[in-house]
């Protein structure tokens, strides 16, 4: 998580750069802050601490869009009207805390679910010796908010609107008479929905093995997806990555691609691919250009293999096999675990 901390007092910028360390120090963790970075004001500033330039505003205005947590020592007022020009929607804002200079009360104010704001407080709470002040509806009454677990659970939600009537039939102990049936799916299938009223939760386990002529336009390659998961019946929010052979490693078009997508694009060696066992299409000409005889089916299963299962072993799932468009070929295959991601030079 990448957070931004503002402080105004001498004491609230000490105590927002003991934040920061606390947080970095805890980087192993899927929850860590990885670049946590203090703003005060230039007599405060010096030994770690940014010196804000410009006014609270201005500094809301530059990280807003470009963070996933802002943190606010300071009066709740002032974090509230720093923000507010630019709060837009909870599955994109990012998660806004705000605490006092003693540290003694740690508000999680905006995106405490999907953002994270809730946990965040609760960890920054920890280090100040403070108390997390959460009020979001389900939390208050210890129930597990469904939004929260599919950020937890590495899922994509599709329809984030049908989340309120969810969270709403759960705190009511699903019992809303007179409402019409409803449910959450989770599932990377596109399929018709089970209920009235259904979220959908997309699990994160599908990779994209990508093969393509050089040059390729970003825009021929999205739309060639598209259509390539559409005929698999999958969801593109399901995608966790996708992969090619390293010859691919800087083609402007793919990279756009995952770039628009937010997925990493993980490419392998030649020699590396030619050792993943299974039953792939064969080309001699992509074995006379790249020295394997087939690039997207062996990457997609690769990319999609436990990491950590022994030696030789490939267990991503070959969904479809290698489906050719006007200079672009495409297979798809499927982690067994959502967690699973086999290592290859990322861009």
């Amino acid at each position: 998580m990448r957070a931004v901390i503002v402080a105004f007092t001498r004491a609230g910028a000490r105590l927002a750069l003991r934040i920061a360390r606390a947080l970095g120090d805890a980087r192993a963790g899927d929850t860590s802050v990885s670049d946590a970075r203090v703003f005060a004001p230039e007599r405060y500033g010096g030994g770690g601490v940014e010196v804000l330039s410009g006014t609270v505003f201005d500094w809301a205005s530059q990280w807003f869009s470009r963070s996933e947590a802002l943190i606010f020592v300071s009066a709740a007022g002032i974090a509230v009207r720093a923000i507010a020009p630019h709060v837009r929607d909870k599955s994109e804002d990012p998660a806004v805390v705000v605490l006092d200079d003693a540290g003694r009360n740690v508000i999680s104010l905006l995106s405490g679910h999907l953002g994270g704001g809730n946990e965040l407080a609760g960890r920054i709470a920890a280090v100040t010796g403070g108390r997390a002040v959460i009020t979001t509806a389900t939390d208050t009454r210890g129930i597990q908010a469904v939004d929260e677990w599919a950020a937890r659970s590495g899922c994509a939600i599709e329809n984030p609107a049908a989340v309120k009537e969810i969270s709403a039939a759960m705190l009511e102990n699903w019992e809303r008479p007179g409402s019409v049936p409803l449910g959450v799916a989770v599932t990377d299938e596109s399929i018709s929905p089970p209920w009235p009223v259904t979220l959908w939760l997309r699990p994160r386990v599908l990779v994209l093995g990508i093969g393509c002529r050089r040059g390729v336009a970003e825009e021929a390659l999205a739309s060639a997806a598209e259509d390539f998961l559409r005929g698999a019946g999958r969801s593109p929010l399901a995608l966790k990555a996708a992969a090619s052979i390293d010859l691919k490693r800087d083609e402007p078009g793919i990279l756009g691609f995952c770039r628009e997508r937010g997925i990493p694009f993980l490419t392998y060696g030649a020699e590396e691919l030619g050792r993943v066992r299974g039953s792939f299409s064969s080309s001699p000409k992509v074995l006379e250009v790249t020295g394997v005889d087939n690039v997207c089916e062996r990457a997609a299963v690769l990319a999609a293999s436990d990491p950590f299962a022994d030696a030789g072993s490939f267990n991503g799932i070959l969904l479809r096999s290698k489906t050719l468009y006007p200079g672009i070929c495409l297979a798809l295959a499927r982690s067994q675990s959502q967690g699973t991601l086999s290592q290859g030079a990322a861009r």
